[in-house]
């Protein structure tokens, strides 16, 4: 029977890989430090090893799972690894361009690597095949209608403070973020943002109390319209994947903005740290404090000026005693790909989240039971 390497035991890592260990799956957990694997999940399991490259190629047989929950730069050598010993490979991470290039090599295997199956990249995707599918079956579906898609998704401090946003982890990747460009499709139109900052708008989400955020273009959202599966005849007025912070973001953060616009990434990284460091120190999450997430995905049609189609998911998870909320939107549906993967329902290739109508309903009623949302709204109907 094939097993399962679970490698890294960070912050998104443990309730998914206690779902797993569970289901009495034969399951490695490999981590840095084996001692604070060990208190998280040494009630469950006794494979806890340290993590190790040379031991965990003689310890990966073929058939087997990895997963990878490693910071990214370790994926393609995990992927690598995989090829050598005719194993899987799952991640919650964004396909890089590398592991794309593996793709006809792992399809000549007959083997799966699973990736952007987390949160965002993960259930936002779900989401979105679901919302495309219900359109192309609408009654009134006509490729003339115009079509507007938005997802936003951010992780907040349940508790707002001033600065309106919370680190779990080293802000650094927050940090390189804000340097990055993005692309999305504004009144038909492809529109590129050099900075997040320079394109932030106010999103209201359809909850009872229709809570307003400020929401960003995050990458670049136009390769997700064939994802998603879009028709190429489509006329697309709005297609924008972004990030959601809470209102007053923008105004919170000017003078880290100003910060970053002069800092170099590739050659400043002692000043890229210094100001990581101090927003660590200042901004962190204290010791039980709770986080939240909110993830809201629509998409709209409409006909000669009047709306026929409006269709939206909206998720709301708040951290518990347990876990945070991020830990568990990101680990759980993991955990659901490695099972997948285990019982032969994805295609072999590099891929992304499963398209799978019987896959995506499954996966989002297990999340909607077992991810602890205090609010999913569906409208679908």
């Amino acid at each position: 029977m094939s097993r399962v390497h679970w490698l890294g035991t960070g912050l998104s890592s443990i309730p998914g890989l206690r779902k797993l260990l569970k289901k009495r799956y034969e399951t490695f957990v490999w981590n840095r430090t084996v001692e604070k694997a060990q208190n998280l999940l040494g009630d469950l399991t006794n494979n806890i090893y340290k993590f190790d490259f040379n031991e965990l190629e003689k310890q990966t047989t073929s058939g087997d799972v990895l997963i990878s929950m490693l910071p990214a730069n370790y994926h393609l050598d995990v992927a690598n690894l995989c090829l050598k010993k005719n194993a899987n490979f799952v991640s919650s991470s964004y396909i890089s361009e590398d592991l794309r290039k593996l793709n006809n090599t792992v399809k000549g295997k007959s083997l799966v690597f699973l990736n952007e199956v987390g949160l965002d990249p993960g259930i936002d995707h779900l989401m979105a095949h679901e919302l495309v599918k219900q359109y192309k079956e609408f009654n009134d579906y006509n490729p003339n209608n115009i079509v507007e898609f938005l997802s936003f998704c951010g992780g907040l401090p349940k508790k707002p403070n001033d600065f309106c946003y919370k680190f779990s982890w080293s802000p650094l990747g927050v940090l390189k973020a804000l340097k990055s460009k993005a692309t999305a499709i504004e009144n038909f139109e492809q529109v590129d943002t050099l900075r997040p900052w320079h394109n932030v708008k106010v999103h209201e989400i359809p909850s009872i109390n229709k809570e307003r955020f400020e929401v960003y273009p995050n990458r670049d959202s136009l390769p997700f319209m064939k994802q998603y599966e879009f028709e190429n005849n489509w006329r697309v007025k709005r297609f924008v994947r972004g990030t959601l912070r809470n209102l007053g973001w923008k105004s919170a953060w000017k003078e880290i903005f100003e910060v970053i616009e002069k800092i170099n990434i590739e050659s400043d990284q002692e000043e890229l740290e210094k100001l990581s460091n101090m927003l660590w120190e200042k901004y962190s999450y204290e010791e039980n404090e709770k986080d939240r997430v909110v993830l809201n995905v629509s998409l709209k049609a409409s006909k000669d000026n009047a709306c026929i189609f409006d269709r939206s998911f909206l998720m709301d998870a708040w951290g518990n005693e347990n876990s945070t909320a991020m830990a568990r939107l990101v680990s759980i549906p993991v955990a659901l790909a490695v099972e997948s993967v285990l019982n032969e329902k994805i295609p072999y290739g590099v891929t992304a989240a499963p398209k799978s109508p019987q896959i995506v309903t499954s996966w989002l009623d297990t999340i909607k039971k077992e991810a602890q949302i205090f609010n999913f709204i569906d409208n679908l109907s």
